[in-house]
């Protein structure tokens, strides 16, 4: 299936024009000008933006894959695929849980909150503003997710998504019948590989091992999106970051 790519240069709501280096002449640039209002209304207008374009890529016979420097961004790519018809399985790598609640979470970060947006817990302003139905626990797949803060890890432990704490795990684990889509928080890189994270956490999988994992999925014809949170391009000084992140992110995306 052939790829079609959409790039949200930003950060929640804030633009970060160094993303859209990535992007080459055939790439959709999703830069809306944003309205006024509170980071959800405004996150919710990018969103949008991301859900049309999925629903447009699916309808086109393509493969939607999304590209933005945070995770709530994966809101809208769920809400495209649920307005095309397609009810998929979402397996979610990332050195965090993103599974906060407000009544969870220590610092009130959106950022940490997009996975549990997703299956109905929690803030909904941006998955009610993009028509997402909650999808069901049962059809989520958290991995790696190394670490989590105190109340996040009690819901995740208490939720109904298959939490793999090993991402290796995923290459002997029986997957759904259904289509896929996957999605690639770039902080599960071990940071001494890929050390321009806003938020690193120590330890993760090696380069090596993640690209064989990306590998072996990448062979699964029911994969029916991807999408990638980038790293920081700021703190990203000699390329390395970009250059691991991509190379993986490819591997990911290439089926023989």
């Amino acid at each position: 299936m052939k790829n079609r790519f959409i790039l949200s240069p930003s950060f929640l709501d804030e633009v970060v024009p160094e993303l859209e280096t990535l992007a080459t002449s055939d790439w959709v640039i999703n830069k809306p000008s944003l309205p006024g209002g509170d980071k959800q209304t405004r996150i919710s207008h990018i969103n949008g933006s991301i859900a049309d374009f999925v629903t447009e890529t699916i309808h086109a016979g393509k493969r939607p894959v999304s590209i933005a420097g945070d995770c709530c961004k994966a809101i809208g790519v769920l809400a495209g695929l649920q307005r095309a018809g397609v009810n998929p399985f979402l397996i979610w790598f990332d050195a965090h849980g993103d599974f906060n609640t407000w009544e969870t979470t220590p610092t009130g970060f959106l950022g940490g909150m997009p996975l549990a947006m997703i299956v109905g817990r929690g803030e909904q302003t941006i998955t009610e503003a993009v028509g997402l139905r909650p999808l069901p626990e049962t059809q989520v797949i958290l991995t790696d997710a190394r670490d989590l803060d105190p109340g996040e890890r009690k819901l995740v432990k208490e939720s109904a998504i298959l939490h793999l704490d090993h991402p290796e795990i995923l290459i002997a684990h029986s997957l759904p019948d259904m289509p896929l889509y996957i999605h690639f928080d770039t902080d599960i890189v071990n940071p001494n590989e890929a050390p321009a994270m806003n938020y690193p956490a120590s330890g993760g999988l090696s380069v090596a091992e993640i690209q064989n994992i990306f590998r072996y999925l990448a062979q699964n014809s029911q994969i029916v999106a991807v999408s990638m949170s980038t790293w920081n391009p700021k703190f990203d000084k000699n390329g390395q970051s970009q250059k691991v992140c991509m190379m993986l992110f490819q591997s990911l995306l290439e089926y023989d």
